[in-house]
Parts: C-alpha cells; sequence; structure tokens
C-alpha cells in the first residue's frame, strides 16, 4: 500500500481569502488550451484566427463553470435541487460534472459560432483537443483535495485517504482518471487532429474516446454515496451518462466520414 502524499488544498491564504489547489488546476487547465488554441490558429484549416482565441476560450471558460454546476445539481443532485433551488448557487459548496461542463461547452460554442458566422462544426472540432489536459489537472486537484476517491481495493499501489471516515485502502481513481481521459485522451486527439479531418471526426473521436475511457475509470471510482450503484447491479450514474456520448461519438464519426465519402464519389 502507498502511502498518501498528503497536501494542504488550500494552496495560498490570504486572511480571510482561501485559494484552493483545485480553482488553481483550473486556471492551469484554461491556460494550456489557450496556448493550445494559440498555435493551432496558426494552421491553415483553424476556422478562426488568433485575434478570435481569447475570446473564444472566455466563452468556453463560462461554459465550463455555468455548465458544470447545472449539470451536478440536475445529475447528481436532483431531489436536493428540488428541495432547495438556492442551493444551485451555493458554488462554495462544491460541486461540479464534467457532462454539464461539457454541454455547456458545446453551447457556448455555438453561441460564439453564430456571433462571429463560424461554421458550428469546424469550431467545434477546434474545441475538442483543448479539453482533456484542462480535465487531467482538474483530477490532480480532486486527488489533491481527497474527493472523488475510488473504491476499496488491495493492490500495491492503493492508499488510505487520511479525509475518508472508512479508512480503507482505496484505488487512487483520481489519478485513473488523470492518465485515460487527460493524458491518454489528449495523445489521440493531439494525434487525430494533426491533419486535417472531415467535419465532426475529431469531436466524434472525443466523445467516443471519453465516453469509454471514464465508463472504465469509473469500475474502479466510489459511487457516490448519495447514488450509489444505479442499474444492472454495476452501473454507475457516470456511467449512465457515458453512454450517450459513445452513441453519439459513433454517430459522427460515421456521418463525418459518410459525407466525407459522397462528396469525393460526386467528385
Amino acid at each position: 500500500m502507498l502511502t498518501y502524499p498528503e497536501i494542504d488544498p488550500v494552496a495560498v491564504s490570504l486572511g480571510p481569502l482561501q485559494i484552493h489547489w483545485y480553482g488553481l488546476t483550473y486556471l492551469a487547465g484554461l491556460a494550456f488550451a489557450w496556448g493550445l488554441a494559440a498555435r493551432r490558429s496558426k494552421r491553415a484549416d483553424s476556422p478562426l484566427v488568433r485575434e478570435q482565441v481569447d475570446d473564444l476560450l472566455f466563452y468556453a471558460a463560462l461554459g465550463v463553470v455555468l455548465g458544470g454546476r447545472m449539470g451536478y445539481a440536475i445529475f447528481y443532485g436532483g431531489e436536493r435541487l428540488a428541495q432547495d433551488p438556492t442551493w444551485l448557487l451555493r458554488v462554495w459548496e462544491g460541486g461540479m460534472s464534467f457532462h454539464g461542463g461539457m454541454l455547456g461547452v458545446i453551447v457556448a460554442t455555438f453561441w460564439y459560432a453564430r456571433r462571429q458566422k463560424i461554421s458550428f462544426g469546424p469550431l467545434l472540432d477546434f474545441v475538442a483537443p483543448l479539453a482533456p489536459l484542462g480535465l487531467a489537472l482538474g483530477r490532480v486537484g480532486n486527488f489533491i483535495g481527497q474527493e472523488l476517491w475510488g473504491r476499496a481495493a488491495d493492490v500495491p499501489w492503493a492508499m488510505v485517504f487520511p479525509r475518508d471516515p472508512l479508512q480503507l485502502a482505496r484505488h487512487p481513481s483520481q489519478l485513473y482518471q488523470f492518465a485515460l481521459e487527460g493524458i491518454l485522451l489528449f495523445v489521440i486527439l493531439f494525434w487525430f487532429s494533426s491533419r486535417p479531418r472531415p467535419t465532426w471526426a475529431v469531436s466524434g473521436v472525443f466523445a467516443l474516446g471519453y465516453g469509454l475511457l471514464r465508463f472504465a475509470a469509473e469500475f474502479f471510482r466510489e459511487p457516490d454515496a448519495h447514488l450509489g450503484i444505479q442499474a444492472f447491479g454495476w452501473m454507475t450514474r457516470g456511467q449512465m451518462l457515458c453512454v450517450p456520448m459513445i452513441l453519439l461519438g459513433l454517430y459522427m464519426l460515421w456521418f463525418a466520414y459518410q459525407r466525407s465519402g459522397a462528396r469525393l464519389s460526386k467528385n
């Protein structure tokens, strides 16, 4: 068993103001996304120019925060939200959902595309590879904050989280998600998007890849205590939310290459 390297979740304290590592990882994720977007905007097939990157990332950041909070409230806290609607606004109590954040980014990207008169499909393909590094850093924040830990395990790398009331040796599932949904998905998307692809294909790979990798990681992650196992005696809420992503990703890839093949045949 490994020893958990306990780190104070508060990175900086300035009187009553506390800056948590989780917030800093979000900022670092946005910084990486900005740098990658600025680099990708120089490509000949980029749907936008460098001067538009800052505005796009601003819209995307709003989508992440608003969508992430609303998604958590709806997907994971429906009963609490129904009893106390003001809980949605109490963001300091924690609670963010990737699936909600993803929907928020999609809506923000669509809105930005409409305002700038840019085709939505190519812009969404531009945005997709920017997300995984932010996801990776977010999981590091989860690990430091000792939240979303894994299920009980007897593997050599299991660890006891000091804040776990049961004091069980658990999978460090935050690090699994860091490696799978973050680093591995980034490598796949970076490689796949390194040359021109049919419109919607890069977004399809993101949806399919994240859905599959998150689905797998959920087998090692402790389900939310107030939700538990949701279906078939083994499926969690996170896995249920990944199924539509997997199906959507497959459809987007089929649609992208089907349409690309039809255009080639006409030419």
